[in-house]
């Protein structure tokens, strides 16, 4: 049977049975109020940076949704081109829109969201089902891997009598970020079964087909439409967009229409084979998980193949990366050294990894990672401390649960000269001290760890000085070194990174306070940014999620006491069903609700509100100081409830920090998809637990 026999019939079978298969299913109470309707999103990837984004009532309410957002830099250089397609049936003698729009004097025309009986997930593939009278009609989105096409596909699944269909398509031509204003000229050429847009003399011509429908040109600008999210983020909200003209067809009981658009040169695949293609993707993909997995866990990974993605060099692949979180986020260093275990090693995807690792490994400059690429091929940005550690981390889980010692022995020379940079000193200020062995890091103006917001010249959360997770991920990368040095038959290296390593755990008791039993935030900070402890040291003594990774990575430098009093602290002050408060509440700033304008949001950004990666660390800690994997794991299932809300299928990137525990943020984020799976599988298989604890000479804490 040919790909395209086969995926039509994977796709009638798919349409009369996927709703009863899976429980991440919107009804009526959801799909038909406008409010509702328009907080339910979806998404769907390409695997080069490019997606299609929207909400389940077809209203979009971002500058950054649409059907066709193109990556033309993969996996940057994103831009709109088709913001949407309008669709509008006529049955039985009535006419009955299936689509949604705001405008900007308040306007919200037409209502198709009431027609909508239900929306659903088919793997990662969002599926609409739209009541007619006694017509049922589904509509799907998918996108091609590997290109920058989209695919619309409406079928009738139930009707007695033939349905007229006109389909609208609302384009432009403008970088995510943005919002286009029309006016101006957008030459159209028409073709077979569609349009050719070429926008301006630059721009990269895209085209919009219909097979088996009749294109009819009659452009005209719309104008004053409202992203109503956009204005509540404090951000400008309306745009226009360009209509090419209509197309119209007729289907009946059983019968189908794909409209295509695409950057591409060349001819699109069809719809049946590129649906095909993704379904056995998602089978491979499911068949390594666990007898047994619930749903949700299915869900999540599936869910991680919307953040791997291809970073080009001159028009062509060059080595797997990670996008940080959708819709706004690219790839980012430290994201994608913390997603990596989850998105790929836990799923046993080994030469996804390696091909990741080897690819940051070539932008390693002065001994540090990238923090992110910027857009077009732009110089990476190397403002970061932590993310090159975590490059360390990332390499030792690659080598534990691959296997494979072979990769690690590559990248090795790499490793060393990164720990030499780091003695010696490199950018920012980043640079060991040599009295306690500690890293210290930072210069005014520049944010270097994970907490990295900043409102023009002001710093919200400065941590200059010894941070207490860098200098957690500083222990754990040396006791990495020093164990992949013996390995290696590098007997002299690994007893002076055992030795230096010994040094960092003794000096870590700075960071302990004796007082409330947890640990420091940051020490030695500058004279006027530092509180201090009672012998006069510099401190933060605020209550913060960075402690967790003390306890959580391999190798620990605590002992076991401090261990149990970082988790106790942390699950009484910090836990909630989404996360771990980035402050706990009643501390100096805490900021209980993200929301408001950018300077708002960015003052809170990290300043209580949740972040939901941080609850994969917080239960491998639970777990190394009670080894009670069940109730380890339990702190994950809210997060599992969390799939059928903001994102359908994703996890979000932050929450607010009181309940109702609200989702923020990107709708889709990598480390929080990779953390809670990652740390549900590791706990699903006791073989699996090794993978989280490590121990290094007498330091050992296990």
């Amino acid at each position: 049977m040919s790909a395209s026999k086969r995926g039509k019939k994977l796709i009638q079978s798919m349409s009369l049975n996927a709703m009863n298969e899976t429980p991440l299913q919107l009804g009526r109470d959801v799909c038909g109020n406008f409010e509702r309707a328009g907080e339910h999103e979806w998404l769907v990837t390409n695997g080069m940076g490019g997606y299609a984004s929207g909400t389940v009532g077809d209203l979009n309410t971002r500058r950054y949704h649409g059907l066709l957002m193109a990556a033309l830099s993969p996996p940057t250089g994103r831009i709109l081109l088709v913001a949407k397609v309008d669709a509008t049936v006529c049955y039985g003698g009535k006419t009955y829109p299936l689509s949604c729009n705001e405008f900007v004097d308040g306007t919200v025309t037409p209502h198709g969201y009431l027609h909508l009986e239900s929306f659903f997930l088919d793997g990662t593939v969002p599926v609409w089902h739209y009541a007619l009278a006694d017509a049922l009609i589904e509509k799907r989105v998918l996108m091609a891997p590997g290109q920058n096409t989209t695919y619309l596909h409406f079928r009738v699944l139930r009707a007695s009598d033939t349905l007229e269909f006109e389909l609208t398509p609302l384009c432009t031509y403008r970088n995510y970020h943005s919002h286009s204003h029309g006016g101006w000229d957008m030459p159209i050429s028409e073709i077979r079964n569609g349009f050719k847009v070429h926008a301006f003399q630059d721009a990269r011509p895209y085209r919009v087909i219909c097979n088996g429908a009749k294109f009819v040109a009659d452009p005209a600008w719309y104008w004053n439409f409202k992203h109503r999210m956009e204005a509540a983020r404090g951000m400008d909200d309306s745009e226009d967009l360009f209509c090419p003209g209509r197309f119209t067809l007729t289907l009946g009981e059983g019968q189908d229409a794909t409209c295509v658009i695409s950057a591409e040169s060349a001819a699109p695949k069809k719809f049946a084979v590129v649906s095909a293609q993704i379904h056995e993707s998602s089978q491979a993909l499911l068949a390594v998980l666990p007898a047994g997995a619930p749903h949700w866990i299915k869900q999540l990974a599936l869910a991680t193949d919307q953040f791997i993605v291809d970073r080009y060099h001159d028009g062509r692949p060059t080595g797997k990366t990670i996008i940080a979180g959708y819709p706004w986020f690219g790839d980012w260093g430290r994201d994608t050294m913390i997603s990596l275990p989850g998105l790929t090693l836990a799923l046993q995807r080994f030469d996804m990894a390696a091909s990741i690792l080897r690819t940051f490994a070539t932008h390693i400059n002065e001994g540090m990672l990238p923090n992110r690429f910027p857009e077009y091929d732009e110089t990476p940005e190397y403002n970061t401390v932590d993310a090159t550690l975590w490059y360390f981390h990332a390499v030792d889980q690659y080598t534990r649960r691959s296997g494979d010692i072979a990769l690690a022995k590559e990248l090795y020379p790499i490793l060393v000269d990164i720990i030499a940079y780091h003695r010696k000193g490199t950018r920012y200020g980043i640079k060991v001290d040599v009295m306690d062995g500690l890293l210290a890091a930072g210069v005014d103006g520049a944010q270097l760890t994970w907490m990295d917001a900043k409102i023009g010249d002001w710093v919200v959360t400065p941590r200059i000085g010894k941070p207490v997770e860098v200098n957690a991920l500083w222990y754990n990368a040396l006791a990495i070194m020093a164990d992949l040095s013996k390995q290696l038959g590098k007997k002299k290296l690994a007893d002076e990174y055992r030795k230096a390593a010994a040094h960092v755990r003794s000096s870590f008791q700075r960071f302990w306070n004796n007082e409330q039993s947890y640990l420091y935030d940051v020490i030695d900070g500058p004279e006027d940014d530092s509180g201090s402890d009672s012998a006069g040291r510099k401190v933060d003594p605020r209550l913060r999620p960075n402690q967790i990774l003390a306890v959580a990575l391999p190798n620990s430098p605590l002992d076991k006491k401090q261990q149990k009093a970082v988790v106790d602290v942390c699950a009484g002050q910090l836990l909630t069903s989404h996360g771990l408060r980035s402050l706990a509440p009643g501390q100096h700033g805490y900021v209980p609700y993200y929301h408001g304008n950018p300077k708002q949001r960015d003052a809170a950004y990290h300043q209580g509100t949740v972040w939901a990666w941080f609850i994969g660390p917080f239960v491998d800690a639970h777990y190394r100081v009670y080894r009670d994997a069940d109730k380890a794991r339990s702190f994950l299932e809210p997060l599992g409830l969390h799939l059928g809300e903001a994102c359908v299928g994703s996890i979000s990137e932050i929450f607010d920090a009181e309940p109702p525990y609200a989702p923020r943020g990107c709708f889709a984020q990598a480390w929080s998809v990779s953390e809670v799976l990652r740390a549900w599988l590791d706990l699903h298989d006791s073989n699996r637990n090794r993978y989280m604890i490590a121990s290094i000479g007498k330091g050992k804490s296990t």
